[in-house]
Protein backbone atom coordinates (compact mmCIF):
# COMPACT_ATOMS: atom_id res chain seq x y z
CA UNK A 1 0.00 0.00 0.00
CA UNK A 2 0.99 3.60 -0.58
CA UNK A 3 1.22 6.20 2.19
CA UNK A 4 0.76 9.78 0.99
CA UNK A 5 1.76 12.64 3.28
CA UNK A 6 0.81 16.28 2.71
CA UNK A 7 2.79 18.66 4.96
CA UNK A 8 0.85 21.91 5.22
CA UNK A 9 1.24 25.09 7.22
CA UNK A 10 -1.40 24.12 9.79
CA UNK A 11 -1.78 20.35 9.43
CA UNK A 12 -0.08 17.24 8.14
CA UNK A 13 -2.58 14.97 6.41
CA UNK A 14 -1.83 11.28 5.94
CA UNK A 15 -3.64 8.99 3.52
CA UNK A 16 -3.17 5.27 2.98
CA UNK A 17 -4.10 4.15 -0.52
CA UNK A 18 -5.03 0.69 -1.70
CA UNK A 19 -4.94 1.16 -5.47
CA UNK A 20 -7.01 4.33 -6.10
CA UNK A 21 -9.00 4.22 -2.86
CA UNK A 22 -7.94 6.13 0.24
CA UNK A 23 -8.79 3.54 2.89
CA UNK A 24 -7.49 5.43 5.93
CA UNK A 25 -6.66 9.05 6.64
CA UNK A 26 -5.83 11.21 9.62
CA UNK A 27 -4.52 14.67 10.45
CA UNK A 28 -2.02 15.97 12.99
CA UNK A 29 -1.15 19.56 13.83
CA UNK A 30 1.90 21.03 12.16
CA UNK A 31 2.53 23.35 15.09
CA UNK A 32 4.25 23.33 17.43
CA UNK A 33 7.08 22.08 15.23
CA UNK A 34 8.49 18.75 16.38
CA UNK A 35 11.86 17.06 16.18
CA UNK A 36 12.52 13.87 14.24
CA UNK A 37 12.33 11.81 17.44
CA UNK A 38 9.03 13.41 18.47
CA UNK A 39 7.56 12.81 15.02
CA UNK A 40 8.75 9.19 15.03
CA UNK A 41 7.07 8.56 18.42
CA UNK A 42 3.85 10.28 17.35
CA UNK A 43 3.66 8.40 14.06
CA UNK A 44 4.27 5.10 15.83
CA UNK A 45 1.56 5.81 18.42
CA UNK A 46 -0.90 6.86 15.73
CA UNK A 47 -0.33 3.60 13.87
CA UNK A 48 -1.06 1.67 17.04
CA UNK A 49 -4.26 3.66 17.64
CA UNK A 50 -5.49 3.04 14.09
CA UNK A 51 -4.36 -0.59 13.98
CA UNK A 52 -1.94 0.07 11.12
CA UNK A 53 0.87 -2.37 10.47
CA UNK A 54 3.91 -0.42 9.18
CA UNK A 55 4.94 -3.48 7.15
CA UNK A 56 1.76 -3.16 5.05
CA UNK A 57 3.03 0.13 3.64
CA UNK A 58 5.53 -0.45 0.85
CA UNK A 59 5.72 3.03 -0.72
CA UNK A 60 5.67 6.55 0.70
CA UNK A 61 5.06 9.82 -1.16
CA UNK A 62 5.59 13.18 0.53
CA UNK A 63 4.51 16.64 -0.59
CA UNK A 64 5.35 19.71 1.46
CA UNK A 65 4.99 23.48 1.62
CA UNK A 66 6.91 23.67 4.91
CA UNK A 67 10.59 23.16 3.97
CA UNK A 68 12.02 22.89 7.50
CA UNK A 69 9.56 20.10 8.34
CA UNK A 70 10.14 18.08 5.18
CA UNK A 71 13.40 16.44 6.28
CA UNK A 72 12.37 15.38 9.83
CA UNK A 73 9.04 13.99 8.59
CA UNK A 74 10.70 12.00 5.79
CA UNK A 75 13.48 10.82 8.09
CA UNK A 76 11.07 9.65 10.80
CA UNK A 77 8.93 7.79 8.24
CA UNK A 78 12.04 6.08 6.85
CA UNK A 79 12.96 4.96 10.38
CA UNK A 80 9.46 3.65 10.99
CA UNK A 81 9.04 1.78 7.70
CA UNK A 82 12.65 1.09 6.77
CA UNK A 83 11.98 2.29 3.23
CA UNK A 84 12.91 5.47 1.38
CA UNK A 85 10.32 8.17 0.87
CA UNK A 86 9.75 9.89 -2.47
CA UNK A 87 9.19 13.64 -2.48
CA UNK A 88 6.92 15.12 -5.14
CA UNK A 89 7.12 18.83 -5.89
CA UNK A 90 6.03 21.56 -8.25
CA UNK A 91 8.86 20.36 -10.50
CA UNK A 92 7.44 16.87 -10.94
CA UNK A 93 6.92 16.68 -14.72
CA UNK A 94 3.29 16.44 -15.88
CA UNK A 95 1.25 17.63 -18.83
CA UNK A 96 0.30 20.75 -16.85
CA UNK A 97 1.60 24.05 -18.21
CA UNK A 98 1.94 27.27 -16.24
CA UNK A 99 3.48 30.71 -16.68
CA UNK A 100 5.03 30.60 -13.19
CA UNK A 101 7.41 28.31 -11.34
CA UNK A 102 6.35 29.65 -7.93
CA UNK A 103 3.28 27.48 -7.39
CA UNK A 104 3.19 25.45 -4.15
CA UNK A 105 3.21 21.67 -4.31
CA UNK A 106 -0.31 21.48 -2.84
CA UNK A 107 -1.77 23.79 -5.50
CA UNK A 108 0.07 21.91 -8.23
CA UNK A 109 -1.34 18.63 -6.90
CA UNK A 110 -4.83 20.17 -6.76
CA UNK A 111 -4.58 21.26 -10.38
CA UNK A 112 -3.19 17.94 -11.57
CA UNK A 113 -5.83 15.76 -9.93
CA UNK A 114 -8.62 18.06 -11.15
CA UNK A 115 -7.24 17.78 -14.68
CA UNK A 116 -7.08 13.98 -14.44
CA UNK A 117 -10.50 13.59 -12.81
CA UNK A 118 -12.83 16.20 -14.31
CA UNK A 119 -13.58 17.55 -17.77
CA UNK A 120 -13.58 21.14 -18.98
CA UNK A 121 -12.20 24.10 -17.09
CA UNK A 122 -11.98 23.59 -13.33
CA UNK A 123 -11.56 25.73 -10.22
CA UNK A 124 -10.23 24.11 -7.05
CA UNK A 125 -11.17 26.07 -3.92
CA UNK A 126 -8.91 25.02 -1.04
CA UNK A 127 -10.10 26.14 2.39
CA UNK A 128 -6.77 25.81 4.17
CA UNK A 129 -4.45 28.11 6.11
CA UNK A 130 -4.75 30.27 3.03
CA UNK A 131 -7.89 30.36 0.91
CA UNK A 132 -6.80 29.51 -2.63
CA UNK A 133 -8.60 29.21 -5.95
CA UNK A 134 -6.65 27.41 -8.67
CA UNK A 135 -7.95 27.33 -12.23
CA UNK A 136 -6.90 24.78 -14.87
CA UNK A 137 -8.48 24.41 -18.30
CA UNK A 138 -9.27 21.37 -20.45
CA UNK A 139 -5.86 21.62 -22.14
CA UNK A 140 -4.01 21.27 -18.80
CA UNK A 141 -3.04 24.94 -18.81
CA UNK A 142 -3.06 26.49 -15.33
CA UNK A 143 -4.85 29.78 -15.98
CA UNK A 144 -3.93 31.28 -12.61
CA UNK A 145 -4.36 31.26 -8.85
CA UNK A 146 -6.01 33.49 -6.24
CA UNK A 147 -4.60 33.54 -2.70
CA UNK A 148 -6.34 35.15 0.28
CA UNK A 149 -6.14 34.76 4.04
CA UNK A 150 -7.85 31.58 5.19
CA UNK A 151 -10.92 31.44 7.41
CA UNK A 152 -9.14 30.38 10.61
CA UNK A 153 -6.20 32.67 9.83
CA UNK A 154 -8.60 35.61 9.57
CA UNK A 155 -10.50 34.57 12.69
CA UNK A 156 -7.30 34.34 14.73
CA UNK A 157 -6.23 37.75 13.46
CA UNK A 158 -9.60 39.23 14.43
CA UNK A 159 -9.47 37.72 17.91
CA UNK A 160 -5.86 38.78 18.44
CA UNK A 161 -6.51 42.38 17.40
CA UNK A 162 -9.64 42.99 19.50
CA UNK A 163 -10.15 43.22 23.23
CA UNK A 164 -13.64 41.77 23.57
CA UNK A 165 -13.86 39.08 20.89
CA UNK A 166 -13.02 35.49 21.81
CA UNK A 167 -12.68 32.21 19.95
CA UNK A 168 -15.86 30.71 18.49
CA UNK A 169 -17.09 27.39 17.14
CA UNK A 170 -16.92 27.36 13.35
CA UNK A 171 -20.45 26.47 12.25
CA UNK A 172 -23.16 27.99 10.09
CA UNK A 173 -25.39 30.42 12.05
CA UNK A 174 -29.17 30.27 11.59
CA UNK A 175 -29.37 33.91 10.49
CA UNK A 176 -27.15 36.29 8.57
CA UNK A 177 -27.79 39.02 11.14
CA UNK A 178 -26.45 37.71 14.42
CA UNK A 179 -27.86 38.52 17.85
CA UNK A 180 -25.05 37.31 20.09
CA UNK A 181 -21.36 38.06 19.63
CA UNK A 182 -20.73 34.45 18.64
CA UNK A 183 -23.48 34.52 16.00
CA UNK A 184 -22.21 37.83 14.63
CA UNK A 185 -18.69 36.45 14.23
CA UNK A 186 -19.94 33.17 12.76
CA UNK A 187 -21.94 35.11 10.18
CA UNK A 188 -18.93 37.20 9.24
CA UNK A 189 -16.65 34.20 8.92
CA UNK A 190 -19.07 31.83 7.15
CA UNK A 191 -21.27 34.07 5.03
CA UNK A 192 -18.52 36.64 4.53
CA UNK A 193 -16.07 34.11 3.14
CA UNK A 194 -18.82 32.34 1.22
CA UNK A 195 -19.74 35.60 -0.51
CA UNK A 196 -16.09 36.21 -1.36
CA UNK A 197 -15.68 32.73 -2.84
CA UNK A 198 -18.89 33.03 -4.85
CA UNK A 199 -17.83 36.46 -6.09
CA UNK A 200 -14.38 35.22 -7.10
CA UNK A 201 -15.88 32.26 -8.96
CA UNK A 202 -18.17 34.67 -10.86
CA UNK A 203 -15.24 36.93 -11.72
CA UNK A 204 -13.15 33.98 -12.97
CA UNK A 205 -16.04 32.73 -15.09
CA UNK A 206 -16.54 36.21 -16.53
CA UNK A 207 -12.84 36.63 -17.27
CA UNK A 208 -12.65 33.25 -19.01
CA UNK A 209 -16.00 33.63 -20.73
CA UNK A 210 -17.23 30.20 -19.61
CA UNK A 211 -18.77 28.37 -16.68
CA UNK A 212 -16.30 26.33 -14.69
CA UNK A 213 -16.62 23.15 -12.64
CA UNK A 214 -15.80 23.92 -9.02
CA UNK A 215 -14.24 21.50 -6.53
CA UNK A 216 -13.88 22.37 -2.85
CA UNK A 217 -11.31 20.82 -0.54
CA UNK A 218 -9.41 21.70 2.63
CA UNK A 219 -10.25 21.53 6.31
CA UNK A 220 -13.34 23.75 6.23
CA UNK A 221 -14.57 22.92 2.75
CA UNK A 222 -17.31 20.72 4.18
CA UNK A 223 -18.79 23.77 5.93
CA UNK A 224 -19.07 25.92 2.81
CA UNK A 225 -19.88 23.42 0.03
CA UNK A 226 -23.51 22.76 1.11
CA UNK A 227 -24.26 26.50 1.30
CA UNK A 228 -23.82 27.34 -2.37
CA UNK A 229 -24.69 25.98 -5.80
CA UNK A 230 -21.45 27.40 -7.21
CA UNK A 231 -19.43 24.57 -5.60
CA UNK A 232 -20.24 21.36 -7.43
CA UNK A 233 -18.37 18.81 -5.32
CA UNK A 234 -16.48 18.59 -2.04
CA UNK A 235 -13.57 16.17 -1.74
CA UNK A 236 -11.52 16.40 1.44
CA UNK A 237 -8.93 14.02 -0.05
CA UNK A 238 -8.50 15.99 -3.28
CA UNK A 239 -4.97 17.22 -2.48
CA UNK A 240 -3.53 13.90 -1.32
CA UNK A 241 -5.14 12.22 -4.33
CA UNK A 242 -3.25 14.76 -6.41
CA UNK A 243 -0.01 13.99 -4.59
CA UNK A 244 -0.62 10.30 -5.31
CA UNK A 245 -1.03 11.08 -9.00
CA UNK A 246 2.19 13.10 -8.97
CA UNK A 247 3.98 10.18 -7.31
CA UNK A 248 2.71 7.74 -9.95
CA UNK A 249 3.72 10.11 -12.72
CA UNK A 250 7.18 10.68 -11.24
CA UNK A 251 7.73 6.95 -10.67
CA UNK A 252 6.75 6.19 -14.25
CA UNK A 253 9.10 8.87 -15.56
CA UNK A 254 11.98 7.43 -13.52
CA UNK A 255 11.26 3.90 -14.74
CA UNK A 256 11.25 5.08 -18.36
CA UNK A 257 14.60 6.84 -17.84
CA UNK A 258 16.04 3.71 -16.24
Amino acid sequence: MLLVVNIGNSNIRFGIFKEEECINSWVMNTKPYKSEDELFSQFKMTYQNYGINPNDITKIAVGSVVPHLTYPVRKSLTRLHNIKTVQVTRNTPTELTSSTSQMGTDLYANAYYAHKKYKGTKIIVDFGTALTLTCVDKNADIKGVIIAAGVITSLNSLIGATAQLSDIEMRTPKHVLGKTTEECMQSGMVFGFLSMVEGLIDRINKELGEDTFVIATGGLGHLFAPLTTKIHIYDRFHTIKGLRELYLKQTLENENKG
